[in-house]
């Protein structure tokens, strides 16, 4: 008996097993940062996005990106399964390699074969157990190794169905708040459309996709890093544009109900304080997204849509003040995820990504 290797053995499985079950099954937060998935993420999340920063072309780099998601997931199943592989050789060889092989004596690899046969159930049988403690041990780790494809198989459609969720709101964002989205932008267009009623069911909608962002994003984090379809578009940048409507409507605007827009606003802020923490992406303070000269022009573009905005001192003292209380957060996220934040300010010159079509190339395909 090889005891350092079974202790060893058994070690990798149980900790491969307890970090599956939290990623995959457990629907909660985890705040311990010592686990295999933070530490898979975090290597590969680094480098990846570093190599996609140095990207000259946007497009380029949006697509580079937009790989690393389900790249990654896929990735950290083979890494589970491949500790799961040789958590269980290391078992075999603890107990002397038990096992019967048509030519020479067995040995670590041989263990390492008959592992990964088994935990892919194959059952090819030119590598066999010979003692019961061998023969138990194939056992477990067939039945372990069922139930943990089983277990991945599952998790893929609850991840993208989530993905999903998320996406079908956010994509139903553009005509509301332009591309990318603009918070004032949803004020100016309902004001101008003479539809400001509208303003609490919006407010009410998007209150609840926060929720539903902040608890899937909390159980899956992998969801995180899954791209939107579109350019100008990122959960993200939806989130801030959430923030910055809420906040400049409870700041103070004539006809607007305050009080739903403090609801949507705390319920935004929840997800991307959460969030932050959860992705580990920490807080930039040193960020000034509204100086005074583009708040003045915010303004002025809600005014000459009909609006009457508050330009009260305790107004402006207000809005600064929920300013502080999200941006510095959404802020970590953007530099995190490489997902730009969105201005204040719609560009005129910008058009939705509903009013542009796709470019052919010569031969007539898209």
């Amino acid at each position: 008996m090889n005891w350092p290797a079974l202790v060893l053995g058994t070690l990798l499985i149980l900790v491969i097993l307890w970090d599956a079950f939290e990623t995959v099954v457990l629907p909660r937060s985890i705040v311990r940062k010592l686990r295999l998935t933070w530490l898979y993420y975090r290597a590969t999340w680094t480098p990846f996005s570093a190599v996609a920063r140095s990207c000259p072309l946007a497009s380029l780099r949006e697509r580079l990106l937009g790989v690393y998601g389900p790249f990654a997931l896929i990735g950290l199943g083979a890494l589970w399964a491949l500790a799961l592989c040789v958590g269980f050789a290391l078992l075999y060889w603890g107990d002397g390699s038990p096992l019967s092989v048509r030519h020479g004596r067995p040995g670590f690899g041989h263990d390492l074969y008959m592992s990964g046969t088994t935990l892919f159930t194959l059952g090819l049988g030119d590598v066999v157990p010979e003692n019961p403690l061998g023969r138990g041990l194939v056992v477990i780790e067939a039945g372990t190794g069922f139930a943990f494809l089983a277990m991945l198989i599952t998790y893929l459609p609850v991840l993208y169905q989530s993905f999903s969720r998320r996406e079908v709101r956010l994509t139903l964002l553009d005509a509301w708040a332009g591309s990318p989205p603009c918070g004032p932008e949803v004020l100016r267009r309902l004001a101008r459309a003479g539809e400001l009623s509208s303003m609490d069911e919006f407010l009410r909608d998007w209150e609840y996709w926060c929720s539903d962002v902040l608890e899937s994003h909390i159980s899956y984090p992998a969801i995180a890093y899954f791209r939107s379809q579109h350019q100008r578009q990122s959960w993200v940048a939806a989130l801030t544009a959430v923030l910055d409507l809420s906040a400049l409507t409870a700041a103070g605007i004539e006809g607007v109900s305050r009080f739903r827009a403090g609801l949507a606003f705390a319920m935004a802020r929840h997800a991307a304080v959460d969030l932050s923490q959860v992705l580990s992406a920490h807080p930039v303070h040193d960020t000034e997204r509204l100086p005074s000269d583009e708040l003045e022009r915010v303004r002025r573009d809600l005014e000459e849509a009909g609006l009457r905005p508050d330009r009260s001192p305790e107004a402006e003292s207000r809005l600064a003040e929920m300013r502080k209380t999200y941006e510095p957060y959404v802020a970590g996220l953007s530099r995190h995820l490489v997902m730009p934040l969105p201005p204040w300010r719609r560009a005129s010159e910008t058009r939705d990504n509903w009013q542009t079509s796709p470019k052919r190339d010569g031969a007539g395909h898209f």
